[in-house]
């Protein structure tokens, strides 16, 4: 039995023993501060929850580059977060602590971006658009197969006539894809034309051109392309390197390849244009028909200019 005095010191001494193991109690905090500092993702000082940095990750024509990776780092040189962009080009980290920080945006065959990010007292630390471009200052599409939209394409050879003038006619019938590569240099062209679908406007001449001094289309029904590779050329513009296959004659011919852009269609789809050119002379493929209308002057040039107008539809067939 206890007197009164003892049982008082005895409920004394076990309420201060069960504010000491309360959750909220400062005996407790030492624990949960260092549960918090072993956390890989917090960084000492932040607040906890809410935003941290954020970022738009875009191409130059305003497309998401899936793959790109943003890692932070202190004004010592410390990572302090890391976050890969997700399928719309968004990256997030969780909230930094209240500073300035360096921000470098990476993604395979893009130029590398750093940018100044600065955190406020919330964590957060807003960054925007950033665009990166392509390597060697060129762009082309998002990376993928790409399939000709031969409704909103244009194949066109052009020959001078009688010295003075020229004759403009194009193919109607042809069919070819692109495949851009996430290593833009590793990225083909293949297209195939039939070689009977040439039109200049007249019908006459239209059967010359398909007969055997020309493209002899009877015995080589189609005209091939494929390329062998890309060599960047400037902003914008690209050299393709490749086979073109003609009237039974194989010989090397490289494209001037302009990109014009990607945009989305009324169709749902995602379209990319481009416009190329090449001189062909004739007599590389055998087609050495002529005739002297006058002294130093033949009836057909003895080169073609070739020129594209591409539309390209992003998947590998047409809607």
């Amino acid at each position: 039995m206890y007197t009164s005095q003892e049982q008082a010191g005895r409920n004394a001494t076990a309420s201060r023993q069960t504010e000491r193991s309360a959750p909220g109690s400062p005996q407790s905090a030492p624990a949960d501060r260092q549960g918090e500092r072993s956390d890989p993702g917090s960084r000492q000082g932040a607040p906890a929850g809410g935003r941290g940095l954020h970022a738009l990750i875009r191409t130059k024509d305003g497309w998401a580059v899936q793959h790109a990776i943003v890692t932070v780092t202190d004004l010592t040189g410390q990572q302090v977060a890391r976050a890969e962009a997700d399928a719309e080009g968004v990256v997030s980290t969780g909230p930094l602590a209240p500073g300035v920080y360096t921000a470098v945006a990476t993604a395979a065959g893009y130029t590398p971006a750093a940018m100044t990010a600065i955190a406020t007292g919330s964590g957060a630390a807003e960054l925007g658009t950033v665009v990166l471009a392509r390597q060697g200052g060129v762009d082309l599409p998002p990376p993928g197969i790409w399939t000709l939209d031969p409704a909103h394409c244009t194949i066109a050879a052009t020959a001078q006539h009688l010295g003075l003038s020229t004759v403009r006619g194009r193919f109607t019938q042809f069919a070819g894809r692109i495949e851009v590569g996430t290593d833009p240099e590793t990225s083909s062209v293949a297209a195939d034309i039939v070689a009977a679908s040439i039109e200049t406007g007249n019908g006459t001449r239209d059967d010359h051109l398909r007969s055997a001094d020309f493209l002899n289309a009877a015995a080589y029904r189609m005209i091939s392309y494929r390329s062998t590779g890309l060599t960047p050329a400037g902003p914008d513009r690209w050299i393709v390197h490749g086979t073109l296959t003609l009237a039974g004659v194989q010989r090397p011919v490289d494209l001037d390849l302009a990109y014009l852009g990607t945009g989305p269609d009324p169709w749902g789809g995602l379209r990319a244009a481009f416009r190329a050119e090449t001189e062909l002379r004739r007599e590389d493929f055998a087609m050495t028909y002529n005739q002297v209308v006058r002294a130093g002057v033949n009836l057909i040039g003895s080169t073609l200019k070739v020129e594209l107008d591409i539309q390209a539809v992003q998947g590998a067939s047409l809607p």
